[in-house]
């Protein structure tokens, strides 16, 4: 059965980063440099941060500390509540990020970011490559950046597999002919790897010609529920639950054009919300358990 969607917010702009802490929502709303606060009990939604620097993924580490991509401020942060912006890394061998986009974060606490640039302007840009990376928490408190993917050119939304041997990325290129896929690579141990993190991906979906997957999330079985589609062609806005393997176990349609992001919140993490291009805020309840908040 198809899921209900109900709609708790009108467009205000591109939302995205949707985070569950425990007892409200917390996204982004992305062209006004803002933080928003759902809180489900009263229906009201505030703003939680201002001056994020058009910060797009969002994602709480085990000390409850959000961490952020500053697309705008092209760097990794933290936002302590309460307290000023920590910067974890703006440079990757002495060249500034493209436009930090999505996050995970593994039980080490290291965080995974992807790097894409979007849009038509690329002329500041100092990197010649579109990558994920890892950052590695040094003995100094500071962080290193390390290079995870050579062959993405625009990675979008990524997540680790609850064992943390599998990476998936989307590979999501706008335009004629490039690519738009659910990857998952896996992830090598040290001596396997010969300094490289992540082996050859194989695609688990393939979207091409239309809009594929922006960001996604976990549920408690380990499937995959990404938010993909748009209205321009194909099915539209979609809500797609892939198994591990990459075969489709549901879709569920949306009532917005361009959805972009999921994640499950509530008392018991089944209700499902969703941010879409446009900028609304979504909300179904599910008969699926999301895995948490990483």
């Amino acid at each position: 059965m198809a899921w209900q969607f109900e709609t708790l917010l009108q467009p205000i702009g591109l939302t995205e980063g949707p985070v569950w802490d425990g007892s409200s929502l917390l996204f982004t709303n992305i062209p006004n440099s803002r933080i928003m606060r759902y809180d489900p009990d009263g229906g009201q939604v505030s703003v939680w941060r201002e001056g994020t620097n058009e910060a797009n993924g969002l994602m709480l580490d085990s000390d409850g500390v959000l961490n952020a991509c500053e697309g705008g401020g092209r760097r990794m942060v933290q936002y302590p509540e309460g307290k000023e912006t920590v910067e974890l890394s703006a440079h990757f061998e002495g060249r500034r990020f493209n436009s930090p986009n999505d996050l995970a974060i593994d039980s080490k606490g290291r965080v995974w970011f992807t790097d894409p640039r979007y849009g038509d302007f690329r002329d500041d840009m100092e990197l010649d490559h579109e990558s994920v990376y890892r950052l590695d928490r040094q003995a100094d408190g500071s962080w290193r950046p390390v290079r995870v993917t050579y062959d993405t050119t625009a990675p979008n939304g990524l997540l680790l597999s609850p064992d943390e041997k599998v990476l998936y990325v989307a590979q999501s290129k706008h335009g004629e002919g490039q690519l738009r896929e659910l990857r998952a690579y896996p992830l090598l141990e040290e001596s396997q790897g010969e300094g490289k993190i992540a082996g050859q991906f194989e695609v688990l979906h393939n979207f091409y010609p239309h809009r594929g997957v922006d960001g996604m999330c976990l549920d408690s079985e380990g499937n995959i529920v990404a938010t993909a589609g748009w209205g321009v062609s194909g099915p539209g806005g979609m809500i797609y639950v892939f198994a591990p393997n990459g075969r489709v176990l549901e879709t569920h349609p949306l009532p917005c054009d361009s959805p972009t992001n999921c994640t499950f919140g509530g008392s018991d993490l089944r209700d499902l919300y969703v941010t879409s291009l446009e900028g609304h805020l979504l909300r179904a309840h599910t008969d699926r358990q999301g895995l948490g908040t990483r």
